[in-house]
């Protein structure tokens, strides 16, 4: 049966896992569905099970959540267990805080606190590497709400770096991603966290709420931009590669 060349194939789901009963994809999974991929949403820490097989899977998300990448609860050793899947099937993987961190943990590095007790929770500066240079632009302020960070395993490139946590977004081989910040919270979302955490504001290195708010007025735009084109970057590669103007040297990082 011939296709209409105007009509494109439906794109496979990706899977999204979430930590808590009310957590959200939030803008990733606002943006995702407008680029046509449904979502698969589960939640293994409220017993959903995770496939055996991305082949019906465009990829996956691993969002963030309170609990620790160390900590000894089952679903967490089922999720780090598990990202062997992607990366032996060589599908997108993109770990958002926590998700990054258990990518990290996967490959066999550390995740801890900062030696100095600091937190990051608030706006904070971010640098591309050079490895993240080539790929893309990167926004210069970025959103955190986090008290561990993790180490560089063997073979992970780093391509931005903070300041507390001094990794802050890896690839590994093609196309495993993480990012230890967050790009992905809805104005409405923001304020939840900044009522349902205020009591960690008081945390080393952590800023007040009012700061959260105001930061999100100032530098959202830029990172709400960076998002959708870094999710282009992770899920359709072939198709970013094709739009930018000047090819990045994706072979180099």
């Amino acid at each position: 049966m011939l296709m209409s060349p105007n009509r494109a194939m439906p794109k496979l789901p990706i899977l999204i896992v979430l930590h808590q009963e009310r957590s959200s994809p939030g803008r990733v999974g606002q943006m995702l569905e407008a680029k046509g991929y449904p979502l698969d949403i589960r939640r293994p820490a409220l017993g959903d099970p995770l496939p055996d097989t991305l082949s019906a899977h465009s990829g996956a998300v691993i969002f963030g959540g309170p609990m620790s990448a160390n900590d000894p609860e089952p679903f967490v050793k089922q999720e780090i267990d598990w990202i062997s899947i992607p990366l032996k099937e060589n599908k997108p993987y993109l770990g958002i805080c926590l998700g990054a961190q258990m990518l990290v943990r996967q490959l066999g590095g550390k995740v801890q606190a900062h030696r100095d007790g600091l937190t990051e929770i608030g706006w904070y500066p971010l640098r591309p590497t050079e490895h993240g240079r080539l790929l893309m632009n990167w926004p210069s302020m970025v959103y955190h709400f986090h008290h561990e960070g993790f180490d560089l395993p063997r073979g992970v490139k780093l391509l931005a770096e903070g300041d507390a946590y001094p990794h802050q977004a890896i690839r590994f081989g093609e196309n495993a991603w993480g990012v230890q910040f967050h790009a992905e919270l809805t104005r409405a979302m923001m304020h939840s966290w900044v009522v349902r955490g205020a009591s960690r504001f008081g945390m080393p290195n952590a800023q007040q709420g009012r700061e959260h708010l105001e930061g999100r007025m100032i530098f959202d735009t830029p990172l709400k931009a960076w998002l959708s084109d870094f999710l282009d970057l992770v899920f359709e590669r072939e198709t970013w590669l094709a739009n930018q103007p000047q090819k990045p040297k994706l072979e180099s990082v």
